[in-house]
């Protein structure tokens, strides 16, 4: 008997099956309500974005990011002062 498992995990994904026909619509539309010299600044500005979130999650997922050296520094430094 099946526990359910499988059909829990295929009800969360989200199939998009996309073929040429909707890929140009979609690019029809976005290119009508931007208009052609905003595409250029739109796609430069989403992969800079995209490419943040890349390496803040990145930065985010490593045990030793920036801000546990800058508290390691800020109590070795305190240590050191005469009181």
């Amino acid at each position: 008997m099946d526990s359910g498992t499988g059909a829990s995990r295929r009800q969360g994904a989200i199939r998009m099956n996309l073929g040429w026909g909707e890929i140009t619509l979609i690019v029809l539309v976005v290119l009508l309500l931007f208009g052609a010299k905003r595409l250029p600044d739109l796609a430069r500005s989403l992969g800079r974005s995209l490419g943040e979130f890349k390496k803040g999650k990145m930065e985010g997922s490593t045990p030793e990011s920036a801000g546990g050296k800058a508290h390691e520094e800020k109590t070795s430094g305190q240590s050191g002062t005469p009181v």
